[in-house]
């Protein structure tokens, strides 16, 4: 069993947000975004911070559990490139839901020991998914291991959808601009020239955070993996699963757009796709963003 390092953090009401959530009428607003659970003295809601084995490293990671006895569903949160918006705001609100979320962050950004590339990330993602589906893990951290859903921003919804496509136990994915890397780079032509288009792109996003790359380093393997990592290829083995897909005035839309009808040709009748008028980060929403994804996962099937 991993380190384990527990606080109890209070959760708070907030009338300014519950007037923003009011004024999105196309939604039902979820109590989540009004109001606290009840207390619950034997079984509180806390925060377990933990460190996650990938590969010979421990990957920094943080989970949100519920309140209340028993197992939880849980949700496994993937950050984008570099991942500056990491919305633990949606994780403090899916949590108030009755959800578990899992945050952590890839070898090689944001302090996790490695070094960080597009590859790892795709393993990493695995790992997670396993530890959370360990027996012993998932009894002492009150997670139901057979309820797992995946939600990527950016970078990360690709990783939900590769991920969701190469193990059929994923329950559902939330896809938040998603950035299709195969797509991207088959569409800047040949290697010649794609490698130099990409590694401009990732310099202008910031390796700051990351260690043990180069945008010219993950331009090369973006390139070498662009028919894997090409998510409009995915549709078969996702035919059967629930799927949101969120988009935002950022330039991604087109991907998620894509993408959704590649899902309904290959027999998904389980697709929403929901655009925001924000940026990538979804500054202006964070309450409608949290109303679509929140209403979302009270649809998924309970059993």
């Amino acid at each position: 069993m991993q380190r384990l390092r527990l606080w109890a953090l209070p959760l708070f009401a907030c009338a300014g947000l519950v007037l923003q959530a009011q004024q999105v009428p196309s939604q039902r607003v979820p109590l989540a975004l009004t109001a606290d659970p009840p207390p619950n003295r034997l079984h509180p809601a806390t925060m377990v911070s933990i460190e996650i084995p990938s590969h010979g490293e421990q990957l920094n990671g943080i989970l949100y559990i519920a309140a209340g006895a028993g197992l939880h569903p849980a949700a496994i949160l993937l950050h984008g490139f570099p991942g500056n918006e990491k919305n633990l705001d949606l994780a403090q609100a899916m949590r108030r839901d009755g959800w578990n979320v899992l945050y952590f962050d890839y070898r090689g950004s944001w302090g996790s020991p490695g070094a960080f590339s597009f590859e790892h990330c795709v393993e990493d993602t695995e790992a997670v998914i396993d530890f959370l589906r360990d027996p012993g893990v998932a009894a002492e951290l009150r997670t139901d291991r057979n309820r797992i859903v995946l939600i990527g921003h950016s970078l990360g919804g690709f990783l939900a959808a590769y991920g969701a496509a190469h193990d059929p136990s994923v329950l559902g994915i939330v896809m938040i601009s998603a950035a299709n890397l195969g797509g991207m780079s088959a569409a800047q032509g040949d290697e010649a020239v794609a490698v130099p288009r990409l590694s401009a792109h990732f310099a202008r996003d910031g390796l700051e955070a990351l260690q043990g790359c180069s945008p010219r380093s993950l331009a090369r393997e973006t390139v070498t993996h662009r028919t894997e990592w090409n998510f409009d290829d995915y549709g078969p083995q996702l035919a059967t699963r629930p799927v949101l897909l969120i988009t935002s005035d950022d330039g991604l839309a087109e991907h998620s757009r894509t993408f959704a009808n590649v899902l309904r040709r290959d027999g998904n009748d389980q697709v929403t796709i929901k655009h925001f008028a924000s940026d990538h980060s979804y500054s202006s929403v964070r309450i409608g963003l949290e109303i679509a994804v929140l209403n979302w996962l009270d649809g998924l099937p309970k059993q």
